[in-house]
């Protein structure tokens, strides 16, 4: 079994107070007070008594920036765009006996025209209360309920929306870019950490460095790439 020095005992217990933890990015999203319907932001760091290699930190960046990812693509998909979508209701949540749950498990969401949505719940009593979640929420479109299910008609946008939609585009693709900015550092930081208690040598501590910022490079590529083909699909008429 691997013995660790008192000082790097020392650096580990420093980092987790202080370096290696997860900056919040994501919390605070601009549209926050509009939009209830955000994927929360960020996934968490490794347990750092378990960071003692490069392999581990990098590790653990991967992990991370692949979850914030998912998450910009989550956020993308609730901006809808001039047609129907089930996407659109992904984070909209209705009261089920107490328990709030995503309407996309109370019920069948279908698009039986480009420009409507069905919904049918699987317990006809919650239609009441899935019609009420739509317009608490900020989708931005009225149901209908007719006893049976409810329909969503979802109109063309006008310039100004989809102008408006464009920024929020940009503004979820640039927290995304921030929070795998955020992970790049907590990782480099804790390696660091590793190589200053002399627990790696200083071309493993380097080595893992740059993986770390290719990491980061193709992943806000990736990120780049995905707001641009949802702004394409929101200004499309």
């Amino acid at each position: 079994m691997k013995k660790f020095s008192l000082a790097s005992i020392a650096a580990v217990a420093a980092l987790s107070s202080s370096t290696y933890v997860m900056v919040s990015a994501f919390s605070q999203h601009p549209f926050a007070n509009s939009s209830p319907l955000r994927a929360s932001f960020p996934p968490k760091c490794v347990s750092l008594s378990m960071v003692a290699t490069v392999q581990d930190a990098t590790g653990d960046v991967v992990e991370r920036m692949g979850k914030s990812v998912e998450s910009v693509i989550q956020n993308l998909s609730t901006i809808r765009t001039g047609r129907a979508s089930p996407a659109i209701l992904d984070r909209v949540k209705a009261d089920y006996y107490g328990v709030e749950t995503p309407i996309n498990q109370m019920a069948t969401i279908t698009t039986p025209s480009a420009q409507q949505l069905t919904i049918d719940p699987f317990d006809k009593s919650t239609l009441g209360t899935i019609e009420r979640a739509i317009i608490d929420s900020d989708v931005g479109l009225t149901p209908q309920n007719d006893g049976i299910v409810i329909r969503l008609n979802v109109p063309d946008l006008t310039e100004d929306r989809r102008k408006e939609m464009m920024k929020q585009c940009k503004a979820i693709g640039e927290e995304g870019k921030v929070a795998i900015r955020n992970i790049r550092r907590s990782g480099v930081d804790a390696i660091k950490k590793l190589e200053k208690a002399g627990e790696i040598s200083e071309d493993e501590s380097k080595n893992g460095q740059e993986e770390i910022q290719k990491m980061t490079d193709a992943k806000v590529k990736e990120i780049d790439g995905i707001v641009a083909k949802k702004e394409k699909e929101v200004m499309t008429v």
